[in-house]
């Protein structure tokens, strides 16, 4: 997986020096894994991933709006990755992992460690990533 999310963002990284990638408009907020902003085990993701809570913003995973998710009529299932762009400095590769509570609706979170501080985007921009084409692309370019 790790290696997977390095090639996307090779990717990224080649495309915004000179395409612009389109998504679906969004706002990015981020979260901790503290029983606060979570329910009663903020160590397990709602797919069933189990993280190390002060690790948390090592694993560029995601919480979205549950509009977002197939189960809900989305297109994103937990383990896709998306491109998350229009940020300032967390554009980038991430997974959805986990889901926002349902009052929400066109949002990402990002999974950060305790003490992180808090952060919003309001322009951001999300794709979901094709990793077949997306390595294709990358071998291609290498070639």
């Amino acid at each position: 997986m790790e290696d997977d999310r390095v090639r996307l963002q090779l990717k990224i990284d080649e495309l915004e020096n000179g395409v612009k990638l389109d998504g679906l408009d969004v706002v990015v907020t981020m979260y901790h894994p503290v029983r606060g902003q979570t329910d009663r085990t903020p160590d397990i993701l709602a797919d069933g991933t189990k993280i190390t809570i002060h690790k948390a913003s090592e694993y560029n995973y995601v919480a979205v709006s549950r509009n977002l998710l197939k189960r809900w009529g989305g297109w994103l299932d937990y383990g896709d990755f998306i491109v998350l762009t229009g940020t300032n400095g967390k554009n980038g590769v991430y997974q959805v992992k986990d889901t926002m509570n349902k009052r929400f609706v066109n949002r990402i979170d990002i999974l950060e460690s305790p003490g992180t501080k808090p952060y919003k985007f309001t322009s951001a921009k999300i794709k979901k990533a094709n990793l077949n084409e997306d390595i294709k692309f990358i071998t291609e370019k290498n070639n």
